[in-house]
Formats: C-alpha cells, sequence, structure tokens
C-alpha cells in the first residue's frame, strides 16, 4: 500500500481530496491533519510516501513545515493562491494543484507521480525556494519534539555550523539547516550585517568594536558574545552604522 496523509485546514478542501484517492485502492489515507504542527508529527509518526499539502494555514505555512521534515515524502501541494506556483516547484513538488481542482486535474498528477514513484521534495528544498512575507519576520525551528517560533528581533547572531547554521537568542540557540548565505538574503540588511563567512549579526544586540590585532576586530554583543569581523564584514558594518 501507498500511505498518504492530507494536510489542509480547511475540512471540505481534504474531504475533496479523500473522494478523489477512492479511485485509488493503492493508496491509504493514515491521517488528516488540520495545521503544519498536526502535520509534522503526523509524518515523522507514519513515513508516508506522499502528502497533499495545503500552502497557506494557521500557525505555519507548508513550506515552513517542510523545512521541519528531516526526509520530507513526495509533495502534491493544493492551494487556492496561484502566486505560490513557481516557489512549490522550486520545492520540488510532484505537483500543484490550485483549488478548486477537477478529478481529471488531479487524476492527471497522481498518474504522474504513480508513473515516477520514489521522486520525493530534496535537500535543495531549504535553499531553492524564496521566503514568504511571514518568514522575514520569524524563524520557524524545530527542538526534540516541539516546534519554536522565534521573532527575528530575538536573534542575537547566526553562526556558522557544519550543514546547519546555529540561530542564538535570548532563550538559548536552535539548530536549522539552512545556510549562512540563505539568511544573508532573508534577513532584513539593514538590521543583520553578515560580519564574517560564519556569522551574522543583529546590529540591535552591538555595544561595541574593539580593536583585535592588526586590521582585525571584534564587535562585542550585548550578552556578552564576541564576533569576529572579517575585513570585508568590517567595511560592511561601517558602512551601515555609518561610519
Amino acid at each position: 500500500m501507498i500511505k498518504t496523509i492530507l494536510i489542509d485546514d480547511e475540512p471540505l478542501a481534504r474531504s475533496i481530496v479523500r473522494e478523489y484517492l477512492q479511485g485509488y485502492s493503492e493508496i491509504e489515507i493514515l491521517q488528516e491533519c488540520g495545521n503544519g504542527f498536526e502535520g509534522v508529527k503526523a509524518i515523522s509518526e507514519h513515513q508516508p510516501d506522499l502528502i497533499f499539502l495545503d500552502i497557506q494555514m494557521p500557525k505555519i505555512n507548508g513550506f515552513e513545515m517542510l523545512e521541519l521534515i528531516e526526509q520530507p515524502p513526495a509533495v502534491i501541494f493544493t492551494t487556492a493562491f496561484d502566486e505560490y506556483a513557481i516557489k512549490a516547484f522550486e520545492a520540488h513538488a510532484i505537483d500543484y494543484l490550485l483549488k478548486p481542482f477537477s478529478k481529471e486535474r488531479f487524476d492527471k498528477a497522481m498518474h504522474a507521480w504513480l508513473a515516477n514513484r520514489g521522486n520525493k521534495v530534496t535537500a535543495p528544498l531549504a535553499e531553492s525556494i524564496s521566503t514568504q512575507p511571514e518568514e522575514h519576520s520569524r524563524i520557524v525551528v524545530k527542538k526534540g519534539n516541539n516546534i519554536v517560533i522565534v521573532p527575528v528581533q530575538q536573534i542575537h547572531f547566526i553562526e556558522a555550523y557544519d550543514d546547519y547554521v546555529k540561530i542564538h537568542t535570548t532563550d538559548g540557540f536552535y539548530l536549522k539547516k539552512k545556510t549562512m548565505s540563505f539568511y544573508e538574503n532573508a534577513l532584513d540588511a539593514t538590521k543583520f550585517v553578515r560580519v564574517h563567512r560564519s556569522y551574522i549579526m543583529n546590529l540591535q544586540e552591538l555595544t561595541r568594536i574593539e580593536p583585535l590585532a592588526k586590521d582585525s576586530y571584534l564587535a562585542l554583543l550585548k550578552n556578552g558574545a564576541k564576533i569576529p569581523l572579517s575585513q570585508t564584514g568590517y567595511g560592511k558594518l561601517k558602512t551601515v552604522l555609518g561610519i
């Protein structure tokens, strides 16, 4: 059997997908979820082969939900908003169904996936997609079994950490499987500056800049952290600060 999960905050939308799936005897619906939090938990528990995923949902959106899953299943997006289409395909979606979609359109997506089983949303998801408006003001992370929404103003600095980044905040740090370049581009450049290849700093946390050696400097933050400044980073910092 092919295992699937339906993730959509609209019961009617889930019922339509459920009805359309009745024609596929090889598909088993394991669970229906009304938001991304439930979706993350269900995917972790059931390890489905395929999910049907809405994008605009309460709490966290569909793209943020996918970022929290280490090995995402294959995805068919279902949404009422056509402006997300390009982003969905950049996220390696199997297909993108614009509500209200017909049985014929649904069958086209299913036949394409069944003919090419094994395609999944893969690692490039984290870097290839642009951010949604709400994602400019927050970062969604997973710590243990909990999902935490971190407002960007609570971020002190971001540090490169192997294939992850460490997001240092008022409440400690969180790991996120993104790159420094992603956050350099995603965060407000008037508030966050990449001052070193391994560090992005929140300007609101800066207390002073100290010389370290010839042509090298340290940024001291309110929490006591000391951030090395590269020559390029020091130049950027001076430009943003107007000094």
